[in-house]
């Protein structure tokens, strides 16, 4: 075993001295050149213990390097092994690797044997270890009568395999005639020595073919005993037992290991129930990073064991009846290994040098020297070497002192065999680097400059920078033993050319390399952690930014592998994008970005998350009559924990295929007490539910039949009503399956009358929902009560509910009707009530049929279809809304109930008074001359009255739409045709229309016409002089229009203080008296406005083409008050709503508007 010695390095002073290595003599880290003279060097050996397969040719290694080259030769078990005379035996051309040939004859077990290879050349001889070589062998197992074992359960029981002792040792498992690997437990395992250990068997251990196999890995056989036959007779109990050891035996043992190997200590007990086994060393702990269990921790390993290891190991074995330990004492040997391995020394003459060779192990070593592979006690005498126990000191060498020495550290578990040589040379200094070469490096890291040399004497080494070739003297440097130059933090300013030089008393040389400085990689845009649902898309971002003058490569890995081949994965310049995740793309991505340089990573986690996976396993356990335990194994929850679970039940028996909802538990939980209905076969299933969703539900569990019981419950609903005079019918909401509690689901149905002292009669009816008791009374309160029973017995007793027979048609009238009438179109009716003995039944209300038989005005009787307001409950009066002014009606009143209406009460007669009539239906205006019109119209389609008159309002509009001076007029009620004459020509002119009765004026009807033009005039003031185009008058309208302005700043003034215009004090003072009442939304004239199209109104239209403005329908129609057919009547049979019309406004008097003045309305009162 080498000791490998790292290289000393000295950090450079400060000072300004230049900077110098000085080497000591031994320059173990440099290697001889070989173009050199040196002694010969092992380079490559077989191992000290050869196990070699005997169906092949066997090799054993020898390579070896020297100048000159060296030769070779073998011995076998201490004696020359002449290669010549054995035929089967060469040696490869300019090696001493030989090559036995027993594949075409021979046997491998002719050599066996302990071979030694030695290097010769004229400066000395290495020699290899001792090479032990030994075929491998598989032997058969012997022939053996095994008798099949017999045994109680519970009882322990060990199969011994003891296999064949082969070269290297078998490995041992156990399988079946079926090459099935036997299953394993705390109960049943195998032990370190091959041997099949039981605890304690149970029935299900029986079986004939128990069979150990060997494996003989070196020639690739198996080997197999003779099958076991095992059969476990079953106890109806088997006795409880504390453990004890079935292997070790005793309360202690020893245990020895050589260090290095691994510890492996072993306890196995038996005992009912199955032993659980502990390890603990005493006065100590076990090595974290070093102890591992096996075997279901029967086997205790520490690996690389040392000496530290040494001392008592306990296991204790442990079940319920009581504990167990036993003591293992551990030692720990050591075959030898280096503490400092001799190295090659290069001396040159006249120089002085040691070899060491320093060696330790349990027990300690024995160190030996020979030179050139013979022990130096009987090696020719050299007299510039001086042996002092584990070192060799060289004085005054000269060329002839060249050697190979050889130092044997051995003790009685092995040794160790190390060959160093002794070189005397006399070589100036040579640079082995190669000249210029570039070193590129990523600044702040270190800079390491190779300056590998060779010289005798030993060369100092210098090192320098730039080009005029200054030495270096800061300390930021360090030098290396073997010539290397290092910067610790290399920066920018670093580049350069940096010469390194070697001198010895026999010359110097040179050598120049050169440094660049790039900048570092880094990732500026890293992947973050994720967290997705399954089924989406994620993404991993990666920015590198690096030196101009590399190219990096970019790379992404998953869990530190490469990532899989996946068409789902694709890489898009920065981008790793995973399409369609699943849960196997859960894990740590790795973005990683190398140049030639450097290279560097950033890591990100993709949790996938999902709904869990449904639960599994659903055992059914404890059943009682109304519960039992379910308990389940939760499912994956697909790296989102569970929050609870959602237990369904499904009713076989009744309602097969349907699941209802039953109870949930927590997600910590895997067991519920659930509690049962009586008859009801029961199966359940399990849902799962995360903050992602819920799971599908598990499979259902086994069926659990609950035992009949009787009802706890009665129906529900329970109704007595009689749908004749004479019975009375009583229905209830049925139970349902579940709810039946066994078989034979039955009703007892019980009644009686309230008011009498009649016993319950019952009757018990089949799984039905309704009863009918005929022969009743009409309309007489019955007692009534519906109890469940099935064949288990009756559920508890049922509550009391009250009905009534079946109803008949009321027998009386309402008597005392009387009309009231309030207005034109409302009035009120009272009445006396029906008492109640003759409603026989349920009062539902009171029915009032009314309609208009005659129309006062033309005195003609028509036919009216009725109308009909309901009022409910026991209500004396109501409101008729709607009626028609000026019109006779007759009305009567019923009574209702349940079954329907009573007789009508005696028709009432009254008549409604006279109201305001309609528009008139339609107003034209004829025959328009150049100071005529003549106006036709039609009278009103309800005149709601008698007709006393029509009023014509009418006023000219002139060109900027202000309104004249309204002129009125009254003509007769007969009249439908009127002329107006004297009016001025070309004028338009705005026309108000309506009709009176003696209730007063009705709603107006508008139309506007314009007089024709005077042609002769018109003519004339085209032959006049063009005013417009005269100075004068543009002077005169320009000061117009300064006046204009003038007038608009007051208007504005005064419009933003709020003020009145003069116009509209005007207008409320003069409005018409007549009109005053219909001041209202619907009543009140219109606006002129010139804000749109120049329209004369701001409500209303203009006249249609044909010159005929249609009356509007009218918006009175019948609102019922009452309830039923026709409406509503609010609590006092007042009527709920309004009545509305829309209605022309009326027109406004003289030359008043609403608008403010405008600037042209202003010119205009000039002209």
């Amino acid at each position: 075993m080498q000791l490998k010695i790292m290289p000393k390095k000295k950090r450079l002073s400060a000072g300004r001295v230049p900077l110098i290595l000085f080497l000591c003599q031994m320059i173990s880290a440099l290697e001889v050149p070989l173009d050199l003279v040196q002694p010969p060097t092992i380079t490559q050996q077989s191992p000290k213990d050869y196990i070699i397969d005997p169906r092949e040719n066997i090799v054993i290694q020898c390579e070896a390097k020297g100048k000159p080259p060296p030769s070779f030769s073998w011995t076998r078990n201490g004696t020359h092994f002449d290669i010549d005379k054995d035929p089967l035996v060469t040696m490869k051309p300019g090696s001493g690797t030989l090559i036995i040939n027993i594949m075409s004859e021979g046997k491998a077990e002719t050599y066996e044997g302990v071979y030694q290879c030695t290097a010769r050349n004229e400066r000395g001889a290495a020699i290899s270890n001792n090479i032990v070589i030994r075929p491998s062998r598989s032997p058969l197992w012997t022939k053996e009568k095994l008798e099949p074992i017999i045994l109680r359960s519970g009882q322990s029981l060990v199969l011994p395999c003891r296999p064949p002792v082969g070269l290297p040792p078998p490995i041992i498992f156990w399988m079946d005639n079926s090459f099935q690997r036997l299953p394993q437990s705390e109960r049943v395992s195998q032990g370190l020595n091959g041997d099949l250990y039981f605890s304690n068997v149970l029935p299900e251990d029986t079986r004939e073919d128990y069979i150990c196999y060997a494996r003989f890995n070196h020639t690739q056989t198996i080997q197999q005993k003779q099958p076991i036959s095992v059969k476990v007779i079953s106890a109806k109990s088997s006795r409880e037992r504390p453990p004890t050891f079935l292997t070790p035996e005793g309360n202690a043992s020893n245990k020895e290991e050589l260090r290095g190997n691994v510890l492996s200590l072993e306890c196995i007990a038996e005992g009912l129930p199955t032993p659980v086994i502990y390890w603990i060393k005493e006065d100590g702990i076990l090595p974290i990073n070093r102890t591992f269990y096996k075997n279901f921790k029967k086997t205790l390993q520490i690996i690389h064991v040392s000496e530290a290891d040494s001392g008592n190991y306990q296991c204790i074995a442990k079940n319920a009846l009581g504990a167990i330990h036993h003591t293992i004492s551990v030692t720990v040997k050591a075959a030898p290994y280096w503490i400092m391995a001799p190295q090659n020394l290069v001396l040159s003459p006249g120089e002085d040098g040691t070899l060491i060779c320093r060696a330790n192990g349990k027990p300690k070593p024995r160190i030996s020297w020979l030179t050139n592979g013979v022990p130096v006690e009987i090696a020719p005498d050299d007299p510039s070497r001086k042996i002092d126990g584990d070192t060799i000191i060289f004085s005054n060498v000269q060329e002839r002192s060249s050697a190979v020495y050889q130092c044997n550290a051995s003790n009685e578990y092995g040794y160790l065999l190390a060959n160093a040589f002794v070189n005397v040379l006399a070589e100036p200094p040579r640079i082995l680097t190669t000249a210029n070469t570039l070193y590129q490096v990523i600044a702040n890291r270190p800079a390491l400059l190779d300056c590998a040399f060779f010289g005798s004497p030993l060369p100092t080494i210098e090192w320098f920078k730039g080009a005029k070739g200054s030495a270096l003297h800061e300390d930021i440097y360090v030098l290396h033993e073997n010539g290397t130059l290092e910067i610790p933090v290399a920066q920018k300013d670093s580049t350069g050319t940096y010469t390194c030089v070697a001198r010895n008393k026999l010359g110097m040389a040179k050598n120049e390399v050169h440094l660049e400085i790039k900048d570092p990689t880094r990732i500026i845009k890293q992947p973050e952690y994720a967290v997705v649902q399954r089924g989406s898309t994620v993404s991993f971002e990666c920015k590198v930014k690096h030196d101009h003058t590399l190219i990096p490569t970019v790379i992404w890995l998953k869990d530190n592998s490469e990532l899989p081949s996946d068409e789902r994965l694709t890489i898009d310049k920065d981008q790793l994008v995973i399409a369609d995740v699943s849960d196997d793309d859960s894990g740590t991505y790795t973005c990683v970005a190398n140049t030639t340089l450097d290279n560097v990573s950033a890591s990100a986690v993709l949790s996938v998350v999902d709904v869990p996976n449904p639960p599994f396993d659903l055992e059914l356990t404890n059943p009682l009559d109304k519960s039992v335990q379910l308990s389940w194994t939760p499912g994956d929850d697909n790296n989102s924990p569970i929050t609870k679970f959602i237990i369904e039940y499904e009713d076989t028996m009744h309602e097969a295929g349907l699941w209802h909802h039953h109870t949930e538990v927590s997600g910590t939980q895997t067991t519920a007490q659930l509690k049962l209905s009586p008859y009801v076969n029961y199966s359940f299933r399990v849902m799962a539910e995360n903050s992602i969703g819920r799971s599908s539900p598990s499979e259902a569990s086994e069926q659990y039949l609950t035992k009949a019981a009787e009802p706890d419950k009665n129906p529900t609903a329970v109704e007595g009503l009689g749908s004749e005079p004479d019975n009375l019918v009583i229905t209830w909401k049925p139970l349902n399956g579940f709810e039946s509690n066994g078989p034979g689901l039955q009703y007892k149905v019980s009644w009686r009358q309230k008011d009498g002292d009649d016993e319950w009669t019952s009757v018990v009816v089949a799984n039905v929902s309704k009863y009918i008791v005929s022969g009743t009374p009409t309309f007489v309160p019955y007692l009534i009560k519906v109890q469940a029973l099935n064949d288990v017995g009756f559920a508890p007793e049922p509550a009391v509910v009250m009905g009534h027979s079946g109803e008949d048609l009321p027998m009386v009238a309402p008597g005392n009707v009387r009309v009231t009438v309030v207005n034109s179109t409302l009035a009120e009716v009272h009445w006396d009530p029906v008492p109640l003995k003759s409603i026989r039944g349920h009062l539902q209300g009171y029915r009032i049929y009314y309609w208009k038989a005659q129309n006062s005005s033309k005195r003609k009787r028509r036919h009216i279809e009725k109308k009909i307001l309901t009022f409910q409950g026991s209500k004396t009066h109501g409101m008729l809304p709607g009626l028609e002014p000026f019109s006779h009606y007759t009305l009567n009143v019923r009574v209702v109930n349940g079954k329907g209406e009573g007789p009508a009460s005696s028709d009432q007669v009254f008549n409604t008074p006279e109201g305001v009539p309609s528009a008139p239906s339609s107003l034209k205006i004829v025959n328009p001359t150049l100071d005529s019109l003549t106006l036709e119209w039609d009278p009103p389609s309800h005149p709601n009255g008698i007709l006393t008159e029509y009023t014509l309002k009418y006023q000219p509009i002139n060109s900027t739409h202000e309104l004249g001076p309204l002129v009125d007029l009254k003509i007769p009620a007969n009249k439908t045709r009127w002329t107006l004459k004297n009016l001025n020509f070309s004028t338009r002119y705005k026309f108000y229309f309506y009709a009176q009765t003696s209730a007063g004026s009705g709603s107006q009807i508008t139309e506007e016409a314009v007089t024709t033009v005077d042609e002769g005039k018109m003519a004339m003031a085209s032959r006049q002089v063009d005013i417009a185009t005269q100075g004068w008058f543009i002077g005169l309208m320009c000061a117009v229009a300064l006046l204009i302005l003038i007038l608009l700043i007051v208007c504005f003034i005064r419009r933003n203080k709020g003020g009145k215009y003069p116009v509209k004090e005007k207008e409320d003072a003069r409005a018409d008296p007549e009109i005053q009442p219909m001041k209202e939304d619907d009543g009140t004239f219109g606006e002129y406005s010139d804000a749109e199209d120049h329209k004369p109104l701001k409500k209303g239209s203009r006249t249609p083409s044909d010159r005929t403005v249609k009356k509007e329908d009218s918006d009175d129609s019948l609102v019922d008050y009452g309830e039923g057919v026709n409406g509503q009547f609010n609590e006092d049979g007042s009527f709920i709503g309004q009545y509305s019309g829309k209605k022309e406004k009326e027109p406004a008097e003289g030359n008043e508007s609403s608008e403010a003045p405008s600037p042209v309305n202003a010119m205009n009162s000039f002209v």
